[in-house]
């Protein structure tokens, strides 16, 4: 139950400071602009409240693994706000290339507020992120504060440079299995691995456990996006929230679509006759399953989940807060939704 008591005091200590950070725009002219940042971020508005607010897995990575390492978790709380003011940056920036309408249940920040607004909003939330960052300084040394800038804007540019791929690929009908472990190495991996590798700086470890800590969040991005593409197709949509044809009717790239498209088979023929009919999906999701693209996926997902438990026990987590990494590893690698 390590996890469970400490996110007790860690969750609202995360909100805390998110709240502390996004009231700078609270002003009387900009209140408008705090109301587009505080209902995208789950506090306000129509359908708010922890579920809106999703479960700030990054933030919560960053002060698990600081205070593994044996410091002060609390004082690692500018960065963890950072962390998850640039994910939400990435969802309302995502919304709008995307054309999605829903985020969580609830109408998104561009289709509330337009485009131009919601852009503003998501550049806001970066900038905001950054001003967070910065506040490390005053509570740790300024080279170790500058470091951690440093692990999170080369995190900030594999994001941006995984959206391009991601958005690239969507043209292209020539891609294989090795196009995939960039793309998702930068849009999903690159931020967590700066969270743990951050958390580890922050919290005192050597460079072997920086390291061991960086590894861990890499191969947990890996197998938690593995998952999302096994269960966009055969998940339970009543278990995820997430319909499972969505991915073959959108027509993304996942995993197992690029697995059954290397196959050259009754799949891939269809794949390339045009856009994927509602009425086609679970018979598609057989066939796919038939070519071998559901086993590949999970023996992908599983050696994923093996590297990152393997990093983990390598950084050596101590502790309730090392316990309670292993628990939260443990839950996203092993979920269902």
């Amino acid at each position: 139950m390590s996890l469970k008591d400490l996110t007790t005091s860690m969750l609202p200590a995360i909100e805390s400071e998110l709240q502390r950070i996004v009231a700078r725009l609270d002003e009387p002219r900009t209140r408008p602009f705090h109301e587009m940042l505080t209902y995208h971020l789950g506090w306000t508005g129509e359908g708010s409240g922890p579920e809106a607010q999703g479960k700030r897995i990054r933030p919560l990575l960053v002060l698990l693994t600081t205070a593994a390492c044996g410091a002060n978790w609390k004082l690692a709380l500018p960065a963890a706000a950072s962390v998850e003011l640039i994910h939400n940056f990435s969802l309302v920036h995502d919304d709008i290339q995307d054309g999605s309408d829903l985020r969580r249940g609830r109408t998104t920040v561009w289709k509330k507020w337009e485009m131009p607004q919601a852009i503003n909003a998501g550049d806001t939330l970066f900038i905001l992120a950054h001003l967070a960052l910065l506040e490390t300084g005053s509570k740790f040394p300024a080279e170790k504060a500058l470091q951690a800038c440093a692990i999170i804007n080369e995190a900030c540019l594999a994001l941006s440079c995984g959206q391009f791929l991601d958005i690239f690929y969507e043209k292209h009908s020539d891609l294989t299995i090795e196009d995939y472990w960039p793309m998702i190495s930068s849009k999903t991996a690159a931020l967590l691995s700066a969270c743990t590798r951050v958390g580890a700086l922050l919290g005192g470890a050597d460079e072997a456990a920086q390291e061991s800590y960086r590894s861990f969040g890499h191969y947990l991005g890996l197998s938690f996006q593995v998952q999302d593409d096994y269960l966009g197709i055969w998940g339970d949509s009543t278990s995820t929230g997430k319909s499972t044809e969505s991915d073959l009717l959108t027509g993304k790239k996942s995993l197992p679509v690029l697995y059954g498209l290397g196959k050259n088979g009754p799949f891939a023929r269809r794949w390339a006759e045009g856009p994927i009919r509602a009425e086609e999906v679970r018979a598609l999701a057989e066939q796919l399953a038939e070519e071998g693209a559901k086993l590949y996926t999970q023996e992908m997902a599983d050696q994923m989940t093996e590297l990152a438990l393997r990093s983990l026990r390598a950084a050596d987590p101590q502790g309730k807060a090392g316990e309670a990494l292993f628990e939260l590893a443990q839950g996203l690698l092993n979920r269902q939704a």
